[in-house]
């Protein structure tokens, strides 16, 4: 079964390894560029620069469009064979929005409320960046059901960083 590892950058190697993921998605701020991992193809590695902020800031990346289209291309294009990884600097805001969003692209019949649930049951800290979920919620067409999920399950547990967690894809 597929399946979506999330971690922070600072357990991504491990992550890596223990997964023998074939894919991975790299959330970064600013101009950090992040080099791919020998074990993965260049091509089977997407880097997305966005900032973790919800509104615009002045010399920050506000996740938009372009950024979700991004994730949401790669995703599909994904062959699910092996696992996936995503991860940001801490695994808990931008790493586990794309997480949530990544499910419900894959599987078109997923319920959103069920989606979040299960991301909150594999990490309590876990707190998706509002804005790649409000950006997300229009690209798939949940009419704002992505969003109130997201909202319902609330904002994680106080953490430095998040630990890895894995999110099963069922029917994708």
């Amino acid at each position: 079964m597929p399946a979506i590892h999330v971690c922070p950058l600072s357990r991504l190697s491990e992550t890596m390894e223990a997964s023998s993921a074939s894919h991975l998605i790299s959330l970064t701020s600013g101009s950090a560029t992040m080099a791919t991992p020998d074990a993965i193809a260049a091509d089977h590695h997407l880097s997305i620069c966005m900032s973790d902020i919800v509104a615009p800031l002045e010399g920050h990346v506000l996740p938009d469009v372009e950024h979700v289209d991004a994730l949401l291309g790669f995703v599909r294009d994904w062959p699910r064979e092996h696992p996936l990884v995503i991860h940001c600097y801490a695994g808990i805001s931008r790493s586990t929005a794309a997480a949530l969003v990544a499910v419900c692209a894959l599987n078109r019949n997923q319920d959103a409320v069920e989606a979040a649930k299960a991301l909150r049951l594999a990490s309590p800290s876990a707190t998706p960046n509002i804005r790649f979920i409000e950006v997300a919620d229009a690209r798939l067409g949940y009419e704002g059901r992505l969003v109130a999920a997201t909202h319902a399950i609330g904002r994680g547990c106080d953490a430095f960083e998040g630990e890895p967690f894995v999110l099963p894809l069922h029917d994708a």
